[in-house]
């Protein structure tokens, strides 16, 4: 595995969790697995859950594209020396457009075929970075196989880069089951907030980004409130539009139902989770939404845009158009019908065992590998 981040170097977002926790399954089903990424405050080397950590010391001067610039070739060098110590790697697999330089460099120079898992493209993200566009596509044709997260991204891809949709698999996102569901006092938590106790809470939880919606979230309140007073909905995750979305609640005569807590450490984020009564996610353009799996893990009902490709509408949550009046509609749908809330909850769980746990995803990534070799 090839990832600028991962659970046991730097983490610098959901791209993170996947590595490790997909590294460990794999290393269940019988593979030697070996994530190469950027150090940290980690050592060099460790063995960890069955997976081996080689971590490299890398520049964090100069712009984005040159931090990654210098990991590849940090990379590159670490490969050969591991190389040399546990013998020829048979698969490389990288994980979106930062290790792309090292991977093409190996196949090149070792014949060694690699697959690209694409999180997210530039172009998705709202970003204009044409140099990391460049690296996403000349990525995406060297590999052997493309592994997309959803339906949708794999449309934005098709349409973006014309891969064709042969070279592509849809392979989703994971979650180790109870990583999230806590037995946790939520009259409590809502109160560490100033939150009343028989207060309803609507939790948002990501960056304050224009890709993200909570700006459209925050234009939905006062339909919200109109009608069902005694609600909050809480804001965590940092950003450009955190001042510009509490500015406009403020302008909107709801900041009184709103709490914007900015970053928020992974224990908090969790007793947000289990203490709130639905999660909304209302993304303008959203690849996967790991999100949606930490509510359902949470058996949280969810409220999503239709830029979410994973939820079954009605089914296990609620898709609304990308337009505040019509996430109202659904929060408000929720919020006065209890046992629909935990239905959708409980459909979603249920997924989460069956369809969307590591030892499933794992087998699938395996089933690619011996295809491609």
């Amino acid at each position: 595995m090839f990832s600028w981040e991962s659970l046991y170097s730097i983490k610098a977002g959901g791209v993170a969790p996947h590595v490790s926790e997909l590294s460990e399954a794999l290393a269940r089903e019988g593979h030697e697995m070996h994530v190469f990424t950027r150090r940290g405050d980690f050592d060099h080397y460790d063995c960890i859950n069955g997976v081996n950590y080689q971590r490299v010391n890398s520049d964090s001067a100069g712009d984005l594209i040159y931090q990654m610039d210098s990991m590849c070739d940090a990379l590159y060098d670490r490969f050969l020396a591991v190389q040399k110590i546990f013998g020829k790697f048979d698969i490389l697999h990288g994980h979106d457009w930062h290790p792309v330089s090292a991977l093409i460099k190996l196949k090149k120079d070792f014949g060694i075929p690699y697959i690209l898992t694409i999180h997210s493209t530039e172009r998705g993200r709202g970003g204009s970075y044409e140099e990391i566009c460049r690296r996403e596509q000349h990525g995406m044709n060297e590999a052997s196989q493309v592994i997309v997260t959803s339906k949708r991204l794999m449309k934005e891809v098709m349409s973006i880069y014309a891969i064709p949709a042969g070279k592509m698999q849809i392979v989703p996102n994971g979650i180790t089951r109870g990583k999230i569901e806590k037995g946790i006092n939520a009259a409590r938590a809502k109160e560490k907030r100033g939150i009343s106790r028989t207060m309803r809470t609507v939790l948002f939880c990501g960056r304050m980004a224009h890709q993200k919606g909570p700006d459209m979230l925050v234009e939905a309140i006062p339909i919200v409130v109109k009608k069902f007073k005694d609600t909050v909905f809480i804001f965590a995750g940092e950003g450009n539009l955190r001042t510009e979305c509490t500015e406009r609640a403020i302008k909107l005569g709801v900041a009184g139902n709103c709490r914007f807590l900015g970053y928020v450490a992974e224990p908090e984020k969790e007793n947000l989770l289990n203490a709130c009564d639905i999660v909304c996610v209302p993304s303008r353009n959203e690849p996967f939404g790991i999100i949606i799996l930490e509510a359902w893990d949470a058996c949280k009902p969810v409220v999503a845009t239709q830029a979410v490709s994973i939820i079954k509408n009605f089914e296990d949550g609620i898709l609304a158009y990308v337009q505040p009046e019509s996430l109202a509609w659904c929060i408000n749908r929720l919020l006065e019908n209890p046992e629909e809330m935990k239905k959708l909850a409980k459909a979603g769980n249920e997924r989460v065992q069956t369809e969307f746990n590591w030892n499933t995803i794992a087998k699938t990534t395996d089933a690619i590998y011996k295809k491609v070799l």
